[in-house]
This record gives structure tokens, sequence and C-alpha cells, in this order.
């Protein structure tokens, strides 16, 4: 300890020249964050709090006037906490990272500065030719934040979003079984004497899971279907026995389709559409005022008669059943979703400076590697590459060759 308090004493006699240049050795970052032009988009990618940190740390985060209303974040909290506010995009797009939560739009691209940085949603179904030529031309580097796996190998993001999808499904349908909305009158639950309301589930994946779950703990009579009896035993395990579990069969599944009082579809497909397993011919069977929450609607939905609605308009009846077919659920709740995306961004971005620059990151965590598709204007993933009839890079010989 004597030795620690010599080195902490010649540190505190050291000029403050010394000090200062000690300091701005550390990497510093310029991050932008531009304001979502997405429809409906409500999520910002830092909070305020995550911006002290950054500041704190010793980098510079530019936001754009009006950034984070939607999520209910003004500009005097982040300006607050030490960013800069700015009132042209133009200006946030001078940043070395550029960080957002929908993917770059033509537009978006077009403000971009050469050999630039960013973290996006790629949204393979949505995503053209024309913009990944475009970052490619510009020698950009662009990660897609659905593909960032932790130290656990998950996929950080998508797993919060699925939590959160999940848990607010059942809020929803909890909503329009009551008579506010036109719904059935019925308290999604269940009293002392009164039977309790029954939940299909289709899809034993985190959202099946946490809607589950939040089924449950609301009182409600849960069954899930999922095709994976590996997925059915680690939700059972990871609930409890209070949940009904069973392989898609289509006589069982039909019957708990037409007896049901609210249908929630979370059936993903890790490539191209989801499975269309509920037929229309089942839909006009169900129960008059019954539910059905599409979660799957942005894969093509599970559900025959559903069809894609949005915030303003979340549900339309058909056949006497209400549909609601939102594909960003999560912008419901924007400011839970926008922490939980925050936990997730900060400390990336603090790694970066730490380390030195991205390409360091990248080199040392695999899970960031993951989520990297174009590298210095290389196409890299070889899922788009195939799509598009790209050349693809590998990735690793990329980051030897710039070491």
């Amino acid at each position: 300890m004597s030795g620690f308090s010599e080195v902490a004493k010649q540190a505190l006699y050291q000029p403050q020249e010394a000090m200062a240049e000690i300091k701005s050795k550390k990497n510093q970052l310029f991050i932008g964050i531009p304001k979502e032009t997405s429809f409906q988009e409500n999520r910002i990618a830092l909070s305020p709090l995550s911006v002290a940190l950054l500041v704190n740390n010793g980098h510079k985060v530019v936001i754009e006037a009006g950034a984070g209303l939607a999520a209910n974040f003004s500009d005097k909290d982040y300006c607050e906490q030490g960013a800069h506010i700015v009132y042209d995009t133009k200006e946030v797009y001078r940043a070395d990272i550029i960080l957002k939560i929908a993917p770059p739009t033509k537009s978006d691209i077009e403000m971009m500065k050469h050999s630039q940085i960013i973290f996006s949603a790629l949204q393979m179904a949505t995503i053209n030719k024309e913009d990944i030529q475009a970052l490619m031309a510009k020698k950009i580097t662009a990660l897609a934040f659905e593909y960032i796996r932790d130290d656990g190998n998950v996929l950080s993001v998508v797993r919060a979003m699925s939590e959160i999808v999940g848990a607010t499904s059942i809020l929803i349908a909890a909503e329009y079984l009551s008579n506010v909305y036109g719904g059935k009158g019925l308290m999604l639950g269940g009293v002392t004497g009164v039977p309790p309301t029954e939940i299909v589930i289709l899809g034993a994946g985190t959202v099946g899971e946490y809607a589950a779950r939040t089924a449950i703990g609301l009182g409600a009579e849960v069954k899930v279907f999922d095709s994976s009896l590996y997925r059915l035993r680690r939700l059972q395990n990871n609930i409890g026995s209070r949940v009904f579990t069973s392989v898609i069969q289509p006589i069982v599944l039909e019957k708990a389709i037409r007896t049901c009082d609210v249908a929630i579809g979370a059936i993903r497909a890790s490539h191209g559409r989801s499975p269309c397993i509920v037929s229309e011919e089942t839909v006009a069977k169900m129960k008059p005022n019954s539910v059905i929450i599409d979660v799957s609607i942005d894969q093509g939905g599970c559900f025959e008669t559903s069809e894609v609605t949005n915030h303003k308009n979340p549900v339309f009846r058909k056949y006497d059943v209400i549909h609601y077919c939102v594909p960003n659920i999560a912008s419901r709740v924007s400011r839970t979703a926008t922490y939980a995306l925050t936990n997730i961004f900060t400390p990336i971005l603090i790694d970066i400076g730490d380390l030195g620059g991205i390409n360091n990151l990248i080199w040392e965590k695999h899970g960031i590697r993951n989520a990297v598709y174009i590298f210095q204007g290389s196409m890299t993933n070889k899922d788009l590459a195939e799509r598009f009839n790209l050349p693809v890079k590998d990735l690793d010989l990329l980051l030897v060759s710039n070491r």
C-alpha cells in the first residue's frame, strides 16, 4: 500500500500541463445521434445518463434537437449531461460514429462522410441493394445491432426487445379484452369464483416465454405451442408447471384457438417468412370479440387473417375477432426500450475508446465481429452478399491486414 501511496503523491505533484497531456492520449470518440425519421420509431439509442457517462470518459456526443422527445427525454435533459444539441442534421453526420435505431435511408447515406462508423438496425427484409452499395462506396464500417452477441453468445438487442414485446403483448391483450376498446369486457386473469381467461401463445422463444410469464402473473390460463420440444422444455423449466405446452398438432391447436380469449403469434423464422400456422377458417370459428396479437407480423405473421397495422390505427376486426398487428411493439414503450438499448450500446462505445478504436474492438470481441456487415467499404455478411450478388470478403483477413 505504501508503494501505491507514493505513486499517488507523485501524480498529485504533476504539473497540470503534464496531466492534460496524459489525458489527451486516450482515444476520444465523436458520437452523433440523429433524430429518427422512420414511421412511428420512438426509441433513441442513448439515454441522458449514458451520455453523461460517455462525456465523463472524455468523449463528445452530438444530438439532433428533438431526437429524444418521443421517448420523453428533452433536449434539456441531454444538454445538462454534456451533450451538444444541434438543429441541423448535417451537423450530426460530421461525427465519426453515428448511432441510430432504424437503418440508414438514402438521404442519411448522402449526409455521411467517408470512413464513418454506423451502428443501426439492418432489417434484412427491407434493405435494398442501392443503399448497401452507397455505404460501400463511402468506405463505411456498418454494424447491425440485431446481430450483436454478448459474452454468453446471446443476441443481446434481440433478447432485450423480445422480453419487452412479450410482456407488452399481454398488456395490450388486456386492454382489448376490456369494454374500453369494444372487447368482451373480460379482465385478463381471474378472480375467486370466476374462470380465468384462456391465452394461447404460438412460439416458445423469448417473446413467448415473457408473454407466458406475464399472463400467468396476471392469473390467466396459458397454453404454449411450438414445433421444438427443446424450446418447450426450456420454457417449462424457466416458468414452472403452471403452463400447458404442446408441439404443434393441427387438431389440438385448432381446438385451443377456437376456445381461447387471446391468441398471440410469436413464431420467428431464422430466414424468410414466419410460418402461417392458423388458417382463416380457424380464425372464423373463434369466439366473438376474441383478441389476436400477431407479434410476428414483421415477418409476415402466424395468422392467415393478419394485416400490418400501426400505432395510430392498431386494430381491425375480421370475423368479429380483434386483430392487433403492429410490427414495432417496442416503440409503444419507447422509454423502457431506450433504457434496454442504452445498457447494451454504452459499454460498447466505452470499449471502443479504451481499446483505441473500432478495429481493435472487433478484433478482440467476437460478439461485435458478428454484427459487422460492411467493413471499410467491403461486404463481410455472406447472406447479404448472396442476396444482392455482391463480392464478400473475410472479415478476419481484413482485420489482420489493418493491424
